[in-house]
């Protein structure tokens, strides 16, 4: 079976990216055939005012493959902007989908709410619109199918609506000024390749006939897309591409220093490449049961990060022991983070290690040899792709 998966180049990977991810993929390297990509066109998405970081990104990423067990010699790594045939079919593709599936894709809407903080204005909204959207829809002479999508459907495009109206100053604009989001960002964030990227997505997959995208629940709707357009070009064209399947990868939700997930637009994450004296600074900093204030109050490691990372990264037979001490108050706040900052040393020393000898040339080098034996592969599929499409 061939597997396909990606990541954006956002520089440098922390604990989350591991857990979340690669060690996924050093378990897949193992029984598959594996492509992992470098998705830097991907990365103009959101990105394409900072170009300039996109390649220090891709050097500091893969680096962190590489030392977390990636293997060139076992697995395809590839640039996607190497490979010029993904663009190709992104083009064909797009002829062919229609722009409601893009519109209806759940993540395009939150992935631009969440960039511009505009989430919890959209919920106000529709909030406080509810009660007159369900009456108004009770009042319909029409026969409902479904009352409930129905409203959503209404309350989904009032919100926008109103979204947009503040923007163009039919509201309020002390309400930007407390967002602190401008007019131009609203409008710049809505570009054509941010609304399109699914369906490059979809090219990225399909071009080399993957049967399988091992991703987290959130990017089933992407999966699902790329099934679409794969079924819709088999049915116009005959039949070519697989139907990729969704290998679903259950992984702890790692948190960050403060408590909340772990992520770069936090601030709240542990990097590879951090020294051990910053990541000993982190750890100190460590949010924990906010009723534990001082040692002798009993403690609920259930609800704490601490004792979720030393069940991570403490030897077994210890984490029993801290568990019973910081219910009964033997053990402070401050004593367990120290014991924490052992083992999550002890696994981050040698990563660290490996770092050094890996050099940026090398890099380059590896992406420079997986790009040309992906586009061998990319380059077969788009030969069949223009001769049913009669073109090129």
């Amino acid at each position: 079976m061939r597997i396909l998966s990606g990541m954006r180049p956002t520089g440098k990977l922390h604990l989350g990216h591991y857990f979340g991810v690669i060690k996924n993929w050093v378990r897949l390297q193992e029984e598959y055939e594996t492509l992992y990509m470098v998705a830097d066109w991907h990365a103009l998405t959101t990105g394409y005012k900072r170009v300039e970081e996109i390649p220090h990104n891709i050097e500091e990423m893969v680096i962190d493959w590489l030392v977390l067990g990636i293997d060139p010699k076992k697995s395809v790594l590839f640039q996607q902007s190497k490979v010029k045939e993904h663009a190709e079919l992104f083009l064909l593709f797009s002829m062919i989908t229609p722009k409601s599936w893009l519109e209806w894709n759940p993540t395009y809407k939150d992935t631009k709410y969440n960039l511009l903080r505009l989430t919890d204005l959209s919920f106000m909204f529709k909030g406080g619109l509810r009660d007159q959207v369900k009456a108004f829809v009770a009042k319909l002479p029409y026969k409902i199918e479904d009352f409930e999508a129905l409203e959503e459907l209404i309350l989904d495009d009032i919100s926008d609506t109103l979204i947009q109206a503040l923007f163009e100053g039919y509201l309020e604009r002390g309400v930007l000024r407390e967002l602190n989001v401008s007019k131009r960002e609203f409008y710049d964030t809505d570009t054509y390749g941010f609304l399109g990227y699914p369906v490059l997505q979809a090219a990225d997959i399909l071009l080399y006939k993957a049967q399988a995208v091992p991703v987290g629940e959130d990017q089933l709707p992407h999966i699902e897309l790329s099934r679409e357009i794969a079924r819709r070009f088999n049915g116009l064209y005959g039949e070519l591409f697989p139907e990729p399947q969704a290998i679903l990868t259950e992984t702890p939700k790692l948190l960050g220093t403060d408590g909340r997930k772990m992520s770069k637009s936090y601030n709240n994450a542990i990097y590879f490449a951090d020294s051990r004296e910053e990541v000993q600074r982190k750890v100190m900093s460590f949010y924990t049961d906010p009723q534990k204030l001082r040692k002798g109050d009993p403690g609920r490691p259930e609800i704490c990060p601490v004792f979720f990372y030393h069940k991570l990264f403490t030897p077994s037979e210890k984490v029993e022991e801290i568990e019973r001490d910081c219910r009964s108050g033997k053990l402070g706040c401050v004593d367990c983070k120290k014991l924490m900052f052992e083992g999550l040393e002890g696994f981050l020393a040698p990563i660290r290690e490996r770092r050094e000898s890996i050099s940026k040339s090398m890099v380059w080098d590896i992406l420079r040899e997986g790009s040309e034996r992906a586009r061998k592969l990319a380059t077969q599929t788009m030969e069949e792709v223009r001769e049913r499409l009669k073109v090129g």
